[in-house]
């Protein structure tokens, strides 16, 4: 329940440029370089790193290790800080970054080590083929037939635990993201994005009923710091 009418924006559908496929792709890059940034600073990739956290945990009693698939991974920056980071807890991470596109995938290679092209609503890999499926600021860009059908793709191929994290949909977000752009110099069309992303966002209640409609799971969701929620289960 909102405390005070009117404090929740209604959710929007919107239209982001970097949705468009014409897009110029040097743009494209130009602004997954402020995405990295923003990730970074405002809790995007703390946020995936906190759900990931106990499997890592899990992983490391065991004395095993992890593959990871992140879908929509821009320029790789979250999964190349999974890794570090189970790598530092003494767990070995394999991680597959996967991109609508050749140029995006042969640009996140770097950070991801293993890139793919394909598409999120038909991912590429058999039935629980990876441990961990993360999906970070993706979801918000499909309309609601569309993200049922992303949801029950990250549940399908993941054998341990789906991650998703997305961005929280109030005023107070869309006005930081626009304050923030121009504090750290974003480019025109991340700042237009970002606000648009916002508002297309989640809440929790919208974000743990989507799942369950798409998966039948009960996903555990949490607000996080950054204006950030994210749901985790287990398809299993």
């Amino acid at each position: 329940m909102t405390l005070f009418p009117g404090m929740t924006p209604v959710r929007k559908r919107g239209t982001e440029c970097l949705d468009d496929p014409r897009q110029n792709p040097a743009l494209a890059l130009r602004s997954l370089e402020d995405i990295v940034r923003s990730n970074r600073l405002f809790g995007g990739e703390s946020a995936v790193l906190a759900e990931l956290r106990p499997i890592v945990a899990a992983a490391r009693s065991r004395r095993s290790t992890l593959s990871l698939l992140d879908v929509g991974t821009g320029a790789g920056d979250i999964p190349r800080s999974a890794r570090q980071a189970a790598g530092m807890a003494g767990v070995p991470v394999t991680t597959i970054g996967l991109e609508v596109s050749a140029v995006l995938a042969k640009a996140c290679r770097a950070s991801t080590g293993v890139a793919i092209v394909g598409d999120a609503l038909a991912l590429p890999l058999a039935d629980r083929s990876v441990d961990v499926v993360t999906c970070s600021q993706v979801l918000h860009h499909f309309d609601e037939a569309q993200a049922q059908e992303l949801l029950g793709e990250l549940h399908r191929v993941a054998r341990v635990r789906v991650i998703v994290s997305d961005l929280r949909r109030t005023w107070a977000a869309a006005g930081g993201v626009w304050l923030a752009s121009w504090a750290l110099g974003f480019h025109p069309v991340s700042r237009h994005d970002g606000v648009v992303s916002v508002l297309r966002g989640f809440r929790a209640r919208e974000l743990a009923d989507a799942v369950h409609r798409a998966t039948g799971r009960r996903a555990i969701v949490r607000d996080r710091r950054g204006f950030r929620v994210t749901a985790s289960w287990s398809p299993t």
